[in-house]
């Protein structure tokens, strides 16, 4: 009765030091309340705990989970979204997580590229009476086009291989492409005149700084110098994923001191020498490996997995503890269809389509789906030639599609394939190297062209330009009744371009739709005007380096 009368005294007084609340729920832990199991103290301690927080995050028992602990709780929503913002190098750019370490990545690149052009110009010019500070704007220009050719190369992604080779080959290309876009960027800039002059110099010194600087970080990550440790809870396939994908973070280095054995598990994926056995207290094992922070790989949470009050007992020390759906979401730009529970999608965050994002969204479709169709009106005319001179039939494609809400609309492509391509009337699923594919279809399904007569279905309001792949109704069917959560995906506008199609090859099958699904619940669940344009900068990526592609 003391620890409830005590934790509403302090709600009264109003803010207390943390080091009494803390102690509050640490001693709920160790002791049990009369009449009361000692789970339900604990479950009484977590309730009065959200009180005093004002209720942002909840540690009591979700409703929505079917839990055989009182204390499950520790994975709610809420929890999840205090846990890991800015616990693992990660920030938050307007609702999409992003690397601190492709954040420094970036600046420090722009700032390279502004410095080479103002070196250039000190080295030229500067003996002949040029002033550097006359040209500070021109050379942002130079480093805005230049970053952003960067981005679209495809240097920033975090699963590419960062080999000297691969790098040098990848900048020289950005900076060539760059090249006449930065000169007609130059004659509309004041004294842009000045820097085209040494244009040459400016595009040399940004390579050579550029690869210099991208080894210099490899090999200050590969030394281990501020790396951060962490420890994964689990040891089967989710905890070999986890692994997986924090090697993708470079900038810091994250470090896996080993794995935490999850339950009575008789083998493990991980090897035997790394597993840390659960007759090891997990807060000693946090301590004594100095680790940052905790991430729980194990999808089943029930019938006493998880050393619950341990997790509690991190947690309140101030040590992030992550769970398997936050971290897919923050690491991996995608929501886990497995380990999804109804409760995430209800009480968390995301799923804002509110007036003014959609004002947004339909004035950026407007504006650059007729920018595109102006500009790739002559592209188009050849294709629809080449179309009608391979294979007979139609040039335009017409197919039904399942639209924003469930309802259908007609969608419109270049022709690619036979026309005989169905011709017992089932759907059949695209599959590399089809045989019903033309020769003109082979080579614009490679560079996305037979999308392009979809721009009409964006300007009609059927469409959007990004949004997830609008599928046929009979596989929508099949689909819904295979895969969870599937119909959420229809809660936005369809698109032409997505986060899956730039994050995953083409899908072939029910798996392969079951993964896209992961990557379209995190672009209804995140979408916003900053996540649009990174996908248009990935899809020119897929497009000039044939990924994904069919």
């Amino acid at each position: 009765m003391f620890a409830r009368y005590s934790a509403r005294c302090a709600m009264g007084l109003g803010q207390i030091p943390k080091l009494w609340y803390r102690v509050y729920v640490m001693s709920a832990c160790s002791c049990r309340l009369p009449g009361k199991k000692e789970g339900q103290t604990l479950e009484s301690a977590a309730r009065f705990f959200n009180r005093y927080r004002g209720s942002t995050r909840r540690l009591g028992a979700d409703p929505y989970r079917d839990s055989g602990s009182p204390v499950e709780g520790l994975s709610t929503p809420q929890a999840r979204r205090g846990t890991l913002e800015g616990g693992r190098g990660m920030v938050k750019v307007f609702r999409h997580h992003v690397p601190v370490g492709t954040v420094v990545q970036i600046a420090a690149d722009a700032a390279l590229f502004f410095g080479a052009v103002l070196l250039a110009v000190y080295v030229q010019l500067a003996p002949y009476g040029t002033s550097v500070s006359t040209t500070w704007l021109p050379a942002l220009g130079f480093a805005a086009v230049m970053t952003a050719l960067t981005t679209v190369f495809g240097l920033y992604r975090r699963d590419m291989q960062t080999t000297l080779p691969r790098t040098a080959l990848r900048v020289l290309l950005a900076l060539l492409a760059g090249l006449p876009i930065v000169y007609m960027v130059l004659v509309i800039l004041p004294n842009g005149a000045v820097v085209q002059h040494v244009l040459g110099y400016a595009l040399l010194y940004a390579f050579a700084g550029v690869v210099l600087a991208r080894q210099s970080a490899d090999a200050l990550a590969a030394s281990g110098l501020g790396a951060k440790r962490v420890l994964i809870v689990g040891t089967g396939p989710e905890a070999v994923t986890v692994e997986r994908s924090l090697r993708t973070l470079r900038y810091p280095r994250i470090d896996v001191v080993g794995f935490y054995q999850a339950g009575e598990a008789a083998s493990h994926a991980v090897e035997r020498e790394r597993v840390i056995p659960r007759s090891l207290s997990l807060t000693d094992v946090v301590e004594r490996l100095q680790v940052k922070e905790v991430i729980v790989a194990v999808r089943e949470q029930r019938g006493g997995v998880l050393p619950l009050r341990e997790l509690l007992d991190c947690r309140v020390r101030g040590i992030p503890v992550t769970d398997l759906s936050a971290f897919y979401e923050k690491v991996r730009g995608e929501v886990p269809i497995e380990s999804l529970k109804a409760s995430w999608l209800i009480y968390g965050s995301g799923f804002e389509q509110g007036n003014v994002r959609t004002f947004i969204k339909r004035a950026f479709d407007l504006v650059v789906a007729l920018a595109l169709l102006v500009l790739a009106a002559p592209l188009m005319l050849l294709t629809a030639l080449a179309i009608k001179l391979d294979s007979p039939g139609p040039v335009i494609y017409r197919q039904v599609r399942t639209g924003r809400a469930g309802r259908p609309f007609t969608v419109l492509k270049f022709r690619s394939m036979r026309t005989d391509a169905e011709h017992n009337g089932v759907p059949v699923w695209a599959q590399a190297n089809d045989a019903r594919v033309t020769r003109v279809g082979r080579v614009i399904r490679k560079l996305r062209i037979d999308e392009l007569p979809q721009l009409i279905n964006v300007l009609r309001g059927e469409m959007s330009f990004v949004g997830p792949r609008p599928e046929r109704p009979e596989f929508v069917a099949k689909l819904k009744e295979q895969i969870p959560f599937y119909d959420l995906r229809h809660s936005v506008k369809p698109g032409l371009t997505g986060w899956a199609q730039v994050r995953f090859a083409y899908a072939a099958s029910v798996d392969d739709a079951r993964t896209k699904l992961q990557y379209d619940l995190y672009y209804v669940k995140n979408h916003s005007l900053f996540l649009d344009i990174l996908i248009l900068f990935e899809t020119v990526r897929v497009v000039l380096f044939r990924e994904g592609a069919h």
